[in-house]
């Protein structure tokens, strides 16, 4: 019989992950989800897998439209700046604006979360803005996956991944009938939205100023003053509802959600072959945020439309430009007729015109 005392055996939670934690973030975040239910949703979190009723959420030939993304680099800001709350609208408005513009209806929506190591808190606030998001583009949070990974992820550090399914009828599916002559709209973005933050996160660095400091672009304005974080994380604007209601409508025929690659990588992927979107930057507003950016690091105005939105987070092709902006108008969007859909005689393209003071 051995005399060497017994050692207590490792844990889980040694090892660096809290099963306990992981219990009682589902639980904090279950009324979230039920908050965001919707018809066709069948049952509720817990499950192996989630179920939707297409007939049930009144659907009677549909195709299944899904989407992925996440948040970028935008995360680093969040976390080096404590600001967790806007990141989760981030996450869905990446997946459900690539559906709508398809002519899909967003239904559910699922997310992953995977961290060093837990924070209930932190993680709490990041799912209450998935809720959020699901909300304004009426889907439901249908379940998701939280994963602890200590040794792969530094403390304090976490990553988003957002999963979207929606569904439009056969015959309904965009683009759709987009001829020469059409008008191209363009729908504001609220800032930066989720795409450049490796470029942003440089020129805050070039410019010295920290995070907490005034955003310069807001210092005796009218409008009330922002830090430079509250400013550049101001969430990615969702334009499910106005585009679903212009769709309806009979108005739109085909739309690009301009993220990565800004107008002149977007645009493109609306239009078929033998057309080009020719558009002029003086037609919208450029928000003071993209002046900055543009100065504080040096940025050519190529550059600029080729990685950030530039104040037009969706460009629109529709059918009759005044009833389009009409209808938008009585959903709360302001859209600007931006340029117009014109004959080529080679692949898909998008010109984008700049006065040489588009950026002072």
């Amino acid at each position: 019989m051995s005399d060497t005392p017994s050692r207590p055996g490792a844990t889980y939670r040694e090892a660096g992950v809290d099963i306990a934690a992981g219990d009682a973030l589902v639980e904090r975040i279950k009324p979230l989800a039920r908050a965001t239910s919707r018809a066709g949703v069948m049952g509720g979190l817990g499950g192996f897998g989630a179920l939707f009723d297409l007939r049930a959420a009144g659907f009677r030939d549909p195709v299944l439209v899904s989407s992925t993304d996440g948040v970028g680099t935008k995360l680093k800001v969040a976390i080096d700046t404590g600001r967790h709350d806007g990141v989760g609208i981030d996450l869905v408005a990446m997946c459900v604006n690539d559906l709508v513009v398809q002519g899909a209806e967003p239904l559910f929506f699922l997310d992953y979360f995977a961290t060093g190591a837990l924070s209930v808190e932190h993680a709490a606030r990041v799912v209450a803005g998935i809720a959020e998001g699901c909300r304004l583009a009426g889907c439901a949070l249908v379940g998701g996956e939280t994963a602890e990974m200590p040794g792969l992820y530094a403390a304090g550090d976490y990553d988003l991944a957002g999963f979207s399914v929606g569904a439009a009828e056969r015959d309904a599916l965009l683009p759709a009938g987009v001829a020469a002559g059409d008008a191209v709209l363009g729908l504001p973005s609220s800032g930066v939205h989720s795409n450049g933050f490796s470029l942003v996160r440089r020129i805050v660095g070039i410019s010295g100023l920290p995070w907490d400091e005034p955003a310069p672009w807001t210092v005796g304005e009218t409008v009330a003053e922002e830090t430079l974080a509250e400013a550049l994380m101001q969430p990615t604007r969702i334009y499910v509802k106005p585009l679903l209601a212009l769709h309806r409508a009979g108005l739109l025929r085909a739309a690009a959600h301009v993220t990565g690659g800004g107008l002149p990588g977007n645009v493109p992927r609306m239009l078929p072959d033998g057309l080009r979107a020719v558009l002029d930057a003086g037609c919208w507003p450029l928000p003071p945020v993209f002046r900055w950016l543009a100065q504080a690091g040096g940025i050519a105005p190529d550059e600029m439309l080729r990685v950030f939105n530039c104040g037009v987070g969706m460009a629109l092709v529709v059918r009759d430009a005044a009833e389009a902006v009409a209808l938008l108008a009585e959903h709360g969007e302001t859209a600007f007729r931006i340029g117009a859909v014109a004959a080529s005689d080679g692949p898909a393209a998008a010109q984008v015109h700049t006065e040489a003071d588009w950026l002072l």
